[in-house]
C-alpha cells in the first residue's frame, strides 16, 4: 500500500549510475536556483515602501536611491560570488568555503545560519505567492479567499515537497515555465509601462479603500533610511544557490554556472529597478487596507484588469510558490555536506529513490510549515528574520575567500582578493544594519537560534568521534572463545507462531534453551503450564511474577540473573512475533514486542525476532 503510494507521487526509483543524467542545461538551471532571487522582486520594493510610509509621504521619493544602492550591492556580491563558483567548482556554499578558510566554528556560523534561511525563503515565498493569489482574488470579488491563507500555503508547500522528491531534473522541467513567465511579464510590465509613461504620463494607482497615509510622519532621519535599506536588502536572498550546486550542471561545471549567475544577477537588478521606478512614478504604496500587493497595483492600473493582469499575477503568485525550491535545491545538499563531515546525522546524506536527499527535502518541507502555521502565511512579518541569515553566510564566504586569496597567491589575486574583500565589507555592513534594526521586530530570534545550532552540531560532531573511537580496532584483541550460548525464548502464551522460535532456539542452542513467561494473569498462567506439557518441545519454562503488572521488569532483571551465572556467554533473547497480511491490521494489536526490543538492544542484550506471517 504505502509503497504504491509512493511510487504514484514521486515515481520509480533512478539507478545510481544514471546520475549524471540528471545534471541540468543552463536555461534549467536558472529556473531550479534562481527562482528565489527573481521572486524577490515582487516583495523587495514593497518591503521598503513598508518602512517609508512611517515618514509619510514626502519619505516616498527615497525609495529610487535606496533602491539604486541595493542594486550596487547586488551586482558587487554577485560579481564576489562567480570568484567563488571558480575557486570552488565542486560546490563552494558559504559552509565549505568559510570552513575550509576560517575554521570549524565560522563554518557551522555559516552553515547555521543558511539552514534557518532555507527554511525561512520556503515560508516566505509560499506565503508572498498566497498573497498574490488572494490580491487577484480579492479583485474579482473574493475578497474572504484571504481568510484561508494558512491552509493554502500549506497544500502549496505540500505539492512543491512532492515535486523535489522526484528529482531535479523533473522539478527542474516543472518549475521552467512559471519561472520564465513571471520574467516575461515582469519585463513586459516594465518596457510597456516606461514608455506608455513617457508618451502619455503616469497614472496614479486608484485604491478601492485609500490607504491611511499622512503627508508627513515620523521624522525622516538616518534610522528609517537604515530601516528601508535593510528590508529591501531582501532583494540579495538566494543569490549565493548557484554557488551552493555547482555540481548540478552539466559540464563544464563552473563555467555554465558562472553564466547562470551572471544571467540572473542582470534580470534580477533590471526587474527590480524597474518595479521600484514604477511604483515611484504610479505612487504605488502599502495599502493595510485591501492587502493588495504594489506589483498588483503596479499592472492594474497599467494593463487593467483584463487578461494580462491576470498573466501576471497568476505567473508572480506561481514563481512565488515555486521560488521555495531554490531552498528545496540548497536545504538537502547543505545538510548532506554538514552529514558528510558528521555535524548532522548520517541519514541526511544519503540519496532516495530519485537521487535526491529525501531526508532532507521532507525535514525542510516540515520545518516550513510550521513557520507558515505560527505567522499565519503573512511573509511581511517573516521578513525580518530572512535577511540575517543569508547576510551572515554572505560576510563570512567573502571573507574566507579573501583568506584564500591571500594563502595561495595565484596569479590575479589581488583584483580577486580586493573583490571579494569589497563584498565581505559591503555584506558586513548590512548585517549590522540589519541586526541593529531588525533586531526588535524578530531578528533576535535568529540571532539566538544560530548559536544554539551550532552547539547542536558540534554535540553531534562530538557523538560521532566517540563512537569511531570505541569502534576503532587500535588496541583491540580479539575476543576469547564462546565458553557457552544461552537462548531464552520469551512466550505471551503458546500458539504456532511460538513452535517456529522454539524451534530456531534449539538450532542455535540445544542443550541452554529456556522458555520464559511473565505472570500478569493466573488463570492465563495456569493454561499455559498445562498446555507446555504438550507444545512446548520439552524446553523448561520460566514464569516470572510481577505484582505490579510490569511486563519488561521482571525479564531485564532475569536477564541479568543469567548473566551473572557466567561470564563469557552470550545470551540470545528470542521473540516469537506473529506479522498480520494486511497493514492496517498492525493496528489492532499492542506494540509489545518493539518496546521490549528496545529496551534489551538498549541495554546491548542480543535480540532475535521470528516471524509468523498471517495468511489473509
Amino acid at each position: 500500500m504505502f509503497a504504491q503510494l509512493k511510487r504514484i507521487l514521486v515515481g520509480r526509483p533512478i539507478a545510481t549510475e544514471h546520475q549524471h543524467h540528471e545534471r541540468l542545461n543552463k536555461a534549467t538551471a536558472l529556473a531550479v536556483f534562481s527562482s528565489d532571487a527573481l521572486s524577490s522582486v515582487s516583495y523587495a520594493t514593497e518591503a521598503i515602501l513598508t518602512i517609508l510610509v512611517l515618514g509619510g509621504s514626502v519619505a516616498l521619493g527615497l525609495s529610487l536611491p535606496i533602491a539604486a544602492a541595493i542594486a550596487g550591492l547586488l551586482l558587487i556580491v554577485g560579481f564576489s560570488y562567480r570568484q567563488t563558483i571558480h575557486a570552488y567548482p565542486q560546490g563552494g556554499g558559504g559552509y565549505i568555503v568559510t570552513r575550509d578558510n576560517l575554521g570549524d566554528l565560522p563554518g557551522l556560523v555559516a552553515a547555521g545560519a543558511l539552514l534557518i534561511d532555507y527554511v525561512l525563503t520556503v515560508a516566505v515565498s509560499i506565503s508572498a505567492g498566497v498573497a498574490a493569489i488572494t490580491s487577484l482574488a480579492t479583485n474579482w470579488g473574493f475578497p474572504t479567499l484571504r481568510d484561508h491563507a494558512v491552509e493554502i500555503a500549506l497544500v502549496c508547500i505540500l505539492i512543491v515537497t512532492i515535486a523535489n522528491l522526484r528529482g531535479a531534473k523533473e522539478s527542474g522541467f516543472i518549475f521552467s515555465i512559471p519561472t520564465y513567465a513571471f520574467i516575461s511579464g515582469i519585463l513586459s510590465m516594465i518596457v510597456f509601462g516606461i514608455a506608455h509613461d513617457l508618451m502619455f504620463g503616469a497614472d496614479p494607482v486608484v485604491h478601492s479603500i485609500d490607504p491611511d497615509i499622512p503627508p508627513t510622519g515620523e521624522v525622516l532621519s538616518l534610522w528609517l533610511i537604515l530601516r528601508a535599506f535593510a528590508a529591501g536588502c531582501t532583494a540579495l536572498t538566494g543569490i549565493e544557490a548557484i554557488s551552493d550546486g555547482v555540481q548540478a550542471f552539466k559540464p563544464p561545471e563552473a563555467r555554465n554556472a558562472a553564466i547562470t549567475l551572471t544571467l540572473m544577477i542582470s534580470l534580477l537588478v533590471t526587474m527590480f529597478l524597474g518595479i521600484t521606478w514604477l511604483a515611484y512614478t504610479h505612487q504605488a504604496v502599502p495599502n493595510e487596507f485591501t492587502h493588495e500587493t504594489i506589483v498588483s497595483q503596479i499592472a492594474r492600473t497599467i494593463f487593467g484588469v483584463g487578461p494580462l493582469y491576470v498573466f501576471i499575477q497568476i505567473a508572480t503568485a506561481l514563481i512565488l510558490v515555486l521560488a521555495a525550491n531554490t531552498a528545496f535545491a540548497d536545504f538537502p545538499r547543505l545538510a548532506s555536506f554538514l552529514s558528510r563531515d558528521r555535524f548532522l546525522p548520517r541519514q541526511f546524506s544519503s540519496r532516495g529513490d530519485r537521487l535526491v536527499f529525501s531526508n532532507g527535502i521532507l525535514v525542510l518541507g516540515l520545518c516550513s510549515a510550521v513557520l507558515v502555521v505560527i505567522f499565519q502565511a503573512n511573509e511581511i512579518a517573516m521578513l525580518p528574520l530572512y535577511a540575517v541569515g543569508v547576510f551572515t553566510s554572505f560576510t563570512l564566504s567573502q571573507s574566507g575567500m579573501v583568506r584564500r586569496h591571500f594563502r595561495r597567491k595565484q596569479p590575479g589575486w589581488h583584483y580577486s582578493a580586493m573583490i571579494n574583500g569589497i563584498g565581505a565589507t559591503l555584506t558586513g555592513i548590512v548585517l549590522v544594519i540589519l541586526m541593529v534594526t531588525k533586531f526588535v521586530h524578530g531578528a533576535w530570534m535568529v540571532i539566538t537560534a544560530i548559536p544554539i545550532l551550532v552547539m547542536v552540531f558540534r554535540a553531534i560532531n562530538q557523538h560521532y568521534q566517540r563512537v569511531a573511537e570505541q569502534l576503532s580496532l587500535s588496541g583491540a584483541i580479539l575476543p576469547p572463545e564462546l565458553r557457552r550460548h544461552t537462548a531464552i525464548v520469551l512466550v505471551s502464551g503458546i500458539h504456532r507462531g511460538v513452535l517456529p522460535a522454539l524451534q530456531y532456539a534449539r538450532s542455535i542452542a540445544p542443550d541452554n534453551v529456556t522458555a520464559v513467561y511473565v505472570d500478569l494473569d493466573p488463570e492465563a498462567t495456569a493454561k499455559l503450564r498445562q498446555r507446555w506439557q504438550n507444545w512446548g518441545c520439552d524446553i523448561p519454562l520460566v514464569v516470572l511474577e510481577s505484582p505490579y503488572r510490569s511486563l519488561i521488569n521482571p525479564i531485564l532483571r532475569y536477564i541479568e540473573e543469567v548473566e551473572s551465572r557466567y561470564g563469557d556467554d552470550v545470551i540470545t533473547v528470542i521473540l516469537p512475533e506473529f506479522v498480520p497480511a494486511r497493514w492496517w491490521e498492525h493496528l489492532l494489536h499492542n506494540q509489545t514486542g518493539l518496546l521490549i526490543k528496545t529496551a534489551l538492544r538498549l541495554r546491548g542484550t542480543v535480540v532475535t525476532s521470528v516471524p509468523y506471517r498471517l495468511a489473509r
